[in-house]
């Protein structure tokens, strides 16, 4: 079995679907909010596992709404608002078979720069301007996909030896360290706002 390159559910299993299917990583995207981050990077293995051992673009985007929006909710939920989610990713999923040819790679693999990769992951649903940023930087800093420009596009999370976001975790220190600075940014804007 291969050793996963990324290291962002807490499990084996799902970090090495998560390192070898660009499809399954954007899901684990698009799912990371309002959850903990290892649920949102294990809910594409268990997504997987809920349709038949398979994640299928075109099999995901042509499902019906509703039966999709089941899978979600089968207990433990994917997310905590399971029906949304599942609307977000079968959105994704049209997006990456009419725009990608139906290979969720193609959202990065084919970019020149990182302008564009920037504004290719903006247009995804779930994706906000500080989301899309994120994603670029955990492509440059984790999986190589360096177009020219990428750091500048991806922002302040695009520097090297920060502990932002999911761009930067690595292992079980680094996830301290970005959960540590999560938390102190919310003290930071709770006191601002009193």
């Amino acid at each position: 079995m291969a050793v996963p390159a990324l290291a962002l559910s807490g499990d084996r299993e799902a970090d090495i679907l998560l390192s070898n299917d660009p499809l399954a990583l954007l899901i684990g995207m698009v799912l990371d909010q309002q959850i903990p981050l290892e649920r949102a990077f294990s809910a594409p293995r268990d997504l997987r596992d809920r349709l038949g051992g398979h994640l299928d673009v075109h099999e995901i985007a042509g499902m019906d709404p509703d039966r999709l929006a089941a899978l979600f909710s089968i207990r433990p939920a994917l997310h905590r608002f399971p029906a949304a989610n599942a609307k977000r990713v079968q959105q994704l999923c049209r997006i990456v078979v009419d725009r990608y040819d139906g290979d969720a790679g193609n959202v990065w693999q084919t970019a020149s720069t990182g302008e564009e990769l920037l504004a290719r992951v903006r247009e995804l649903p779930g994706f906000g301007e500080q989301k899309a940023k994120i994603f670029v930087a955990l492509l440059g800093k984790q999986l190589g996909v360096r177009p020219k420009g990428w750091e500048q596009a991806a922002g302040r999370f695009g520097q090297r030896g920060t502990y932002l976001s999911v761009a930067d975790i690595v292992d079980r220190d680094s996830l301290g360290k970005v959960r540590a600075y999560k938390q102190q940014m919310k003290r930071e804007m709770k006191a601002a706002a009193t």
